[in-house]
C-alpha cells in the first residue's frame, strides 16, 4: 500500500497537526520524516488541547504506531518531557518507535545557535536558538552523533569528545562564549535520557517497509513547510532541512515509487513567524484581525505571527516543488467577519507581470502582489459539516483558491476542534 505525505504549503503554522490526526485514523504508521523541536503543532480533541513537538500526531490513536524517522534530529529531553506530558493524560506512548539512525542535539548545539544568532545582530535570521541548525550541520559534517551510540557507551563517548572538541573551540574562540562541560552531557545522556529512550529505539527504515509490504496504510508528516525548505524556500529565513515532499523519501527511508498522495495543507490566509520576504503581508486593522482571532502565536515560541492574505503564486510554487494531489484548507472561518477578501493571484516587478515564483531573491524582495478581490459571507461557519451548508461566498472563495492554485481541496477546517471540518470534494 503506497504512503501519504502531508505537507505544509506555505511558511507553516498551517494546521497540519489537525488534519495529520485526521488522515492518520485510516494508517498503521505515521512517520515524522524530518525537523526538530523547533515546530509544535497543535491537536483539539474533547476540547483538550495536546502540543506536540517531536511525537508525530498518529501518537493520539491506540491502532497506530508512531515513528519518529532517521531525517529528525532529536533533543532526548524534550522528547522525554512531551512523552510525559502525554502520558499525564492518559495517552499510551509505549508504541512509539524512535529511529536508530536520527541525529541527537546536544546543549552545545543550543549555545552555538544562540550565539550565532546573537552574532549576525541587524543580518538575525531568528531562529528558535533550539540547536536545530548547529545539529544539522554537523550532521553533514559527519560528527554528529546519532541515537544509536547511545547504546554503546564507549562509542558514545568517544564521538562527544571530538563533536565538542570543535564544538567547543566554535563557541570559545570564535564567539568568546564558555566551553560546555563534557561530563555533564555524557552523564546525562547516558545515565538519564537512554533508560528512559531505550525501549523505543530501533528500525523505524525496516518498520516502515514492513507495513508497506503488508499493505497497510503508512502517512509521512513533515514539519514545517515548503517555504522553509533549506532548498526551496526564501534561503536564507529557512530551517536546516527538508520539509518538502522529496525530503520524506530520505527522512523516512522510501523511495519514489512507494508514495501515491501528497496532500498540502494551507491556511486560508498566510502567516510567517521571524524574518524574510513577505509580499501579501499586511499592516492594517485586517492584519490584526487575523492576529487576534487566528490567536496567531508560536506554539512553541509564542511569538507574534505575521499575516497577509492568501498568496497563490506561492501556492502554484508548493503544487510543484510537492507534486500535490489535493489541499486540505484550514482557518476559513477566521475569515467569518471580513466584508471583503484578497487574493494575490500574480506579482509585478519593474511593469512585468509574474505568474510565477520568480527564481531570484532579490526579486521576491521587491515585487507588489497582484489582487483579485471577491466578497466575504459574514457569517458564522465554525458549526458546518456540509458542504452544501457553506454560505455561496465561501464556496466561491474556496473554488477560486482552487482554480488558482491548481489542485482539489478536499478538506476544508472551521475551527480548532477535531470535527471541526468538511469534505469539500464533489
Amino acid at each position: 500500500m503506497p504512503a501519504t505525505i502531508v505537507v505544509g504549503t506555505q511558511w507553516g503554522d498551517e494546521g497540519k497537526g489537525k488534519f495529520t490526526d485526521l488522515v492518520a485514523k485510516e494508517m498503521s504508521l505515521v512517520v515524522r520524516y524530518q525537523g526538530g523541536h523547533n515546530a509544535g503543532h497543535t491537536i483539539v480533541v474533547d476540547g483538550e488541547r495536546f502540543a506536540l513537538q517531536l511525537v508525530p500526531s498518529g501518537v493520539l490513536y491506540d491502532h497506530i504506531t508512531p515513528v519518529i524517522g532517521n531525517g529528525v534530529v532529536v533533543d532526548p529531553r524534550v522528547l522525554i518531557a512531551e512523552m510525559e506530558m502525554l502520558i499525564d493524560k492518559g495517552v499510551d506512548c509505549g508504541r512509539l518507535l524512535l529511529s536508530g539512525n536520527a541525529h541527537l542535539i546536544f546543549p552545545y548545539h543550543q549555545t552555538l545557535d544562540a550565539l550565532h544568532e546573537r552574532s549576525l545582530g541587524d543580518a538575525k535570521l531568528g531562529t528558535t536558538k533550539r540547536g536545530i541548525g548547529p545539529a544539522y550541520a554537523d550532521k553533514a559534517m559527519r560528527i554528529g552523533l546519532r541515537v544509536q551510540d547511545m547504546l554503546d557507551p564507549k562509542i558514545f563517548r568517544q564521538k562527544l569528545e571530538g563533536a565538542l572538541g570543535h564544538a567547543n573551540a566554535m563557541i570559545t574562540s570564535v564567539y568568546g562564549g564558555e566551553p560546555v562541560d563534557f561530563d555533564e552531557i555524557a552523564n546525562a545522556y547516558l545515565d538519564e535520557y537512554l533508560p528512559r529512550l531505550r525501549p523505543h529505539i530501533g528500525d523505524a527504515i525496516g518498520a516502515v517497509h514492513e507495513a508497506l509490504d503488508a499493505e497497510q496504510h503508512v502517512l509521512l508528516e513533515g514539519a514545517q513547510a515548503t517555504f522553509l525548505d533549506v532548498d526551496y524556500g526564501t534561503y536564507p529565513f529557512v530551517t536546516s532541512s527538508n520539509p518538502t515532499a522529496g525530503g520524506a523519501g530520505t527522512g523516512a527511508g522510501i523511495g519514489p515509487r512507494d508514495i501515491s498522495r501528497v496532500i498540502g495543507v494551507t491556511k486560508a490566509y498566510l502567516t510567517r513567524v521571524g524574518f524574510g520576504p513577505f509580499p501579501t503581508e499586511l499592516f492594517d486593522d485586517v492584519g490584526d484581525h487575523l492576529v487576534d482571532v487566528g490567536k496567531e502565536f508560536g506554539t512553541n515560541t509564542g511569538r507574534r505571527r505575521r499575516t497577509g492574505w492568501f498568496d497563490a503564486v506561492m501556492g502554484r510554487y508548493a503544487t510543484r516543488v510537492n507534486s500535490l494531489s489535493e489541499l486540505a484548507l484550514t482557518k476559513l472561518d477566521i475569515l467569518d467577519d471580513l466584508d471583503t477578501l484578497k487574493v494575490c493571484v500574480a506579482y509585478e516587478h519593474e511593469g512585468k507581470r509574474l505568474e510565477n515564483m520568480p527564481y531570484h531573491q532579490s526579486v521576491l524582495h521587491n515585487v507588489t502582489p497582484v489582487y483579485e478581490e471577491l466578497p466575504g459571507w459574514k457569517t458564522d461557519i465554525s458549526e458546518i459539516t456540509e458542504r452544501a451548508d457553506l454560505p455561496p461566498e465561501a464556496s466561491a472563495y474556496i473554488a477560486f483558491l482552487e482554480q488558482q492554485v491548481g489542485v482539489p481541496i478536499n478538506l476544508v477546517g472551521v475551527g480548532p476542534g477535531r470535527r471541526q471540518f468538511l469534505h469539500f470534494a464533489a
